[in-house]
C-alpha cells in the first residue's frame, strides 16, 4: 500500500486537469506551476530539465506563452493509470490546436509522468512526445487555416537555447 489513497490521487489529478486546462485556455501559467512543489523537477523532452516551481513557472510561460502554443488549448485525456504504490500517474494526452476554421481536428499525442507529492502538490512531471510529429501537425493546422481564409499566424518566437541543443551542438550552456 502506498502512502496516498486510490481517491486522493485521483482527485490531484482530477484538480491538476482542470487547473491545466484553465491555465492554458487563459494564459495565467502560475495556477499551473502552483500544483507543483518548491523543488519540484519538470522534464521537458525536447527543452530539458528544470529544477523548482519558479524555473518551470519561467519556462511553461515562455514555452505556452508565444504563438503558435499560444492556440494549444485542448489537452483532452484518452487514458490514464494510477500506480497507487508510487503514487504516479499515467497519462495519454492528445495536444489539440484551436479549430483553424473548417472544423477540423489538430493534435498530437503526448504521455505525461506525474508524481504525487501529497496535499495536491506534485514534485514531478516528465513530458514525452515526438517533436517531429507537433512540428507536422502544426504545418497541417497553419495549412487549414490558410484554406479558409484565416492565414497563417505570426511566425514562432525563437525560443532560448536549451541546455539539451547546447549539448547536441557540442556547446556550453549558457
Amino acid at each position: 500500500m502506498g502512502r496516498w489513497s486510490r481517491q486522493e490521487l485521483e482527485e490531484a489529478y482530477d484538480h491538476y486537469q482542470k487547473v491545466s486546462l484553465e491555465a492554458f485556455r487563459s494564459g495565467n501559467f502560475d495556477v499551473w506551476a502552483d500544483l507543483f512543489t518548491e523543488d519540484c523537477t519538470y522534464v521537458e523532452c525536447y527543452f530539458g530539465t528544470f529544477g523548482g516551481r519558479e524555473s518551470v513557472k519561467r519556462f511553461i510561460k515562455l514555452a505556452n506563452g508565444t504563438y503558435p502554443t499560444t492556440e494549444m488549448k485542448y489537452y483532452p485525456v484518452e487514458w490514464h493509470i494510477i500506480d497507487e504504490d508510487r503514487g504516479w500517474v499515467v497519462a495519454f494526452v492528445w495536444n489539440r490546436m484551436t479549430d483553424p476554421g473548417d472544423g477540423s481536428i489538430h493534435q498530437a499525442p503526448a504521455m505525461h509522468l506525474l508524481k504525487y507529492a501529497g496535499n495536491g502538490k506534485w514534485s514531478y512531471e516528465e513530458d514525452l512526445y515526438n517533436p517531429l510529429q507537433f512540428a507536422e501537425m502544426i504545418e497541417c493546422w497553419e495549412q487549414a487555416k490558410e484554406k479558409t481564409g484565416v492565414g497563417r499566424g505570426a511566425p514562432p518566437i525563437e525560443m532560448p537555447r536549451t541546455q539539451k541543443q547546447a549539448q547536441m551542438e557540442g556547446g556550453r550552456y549558457p
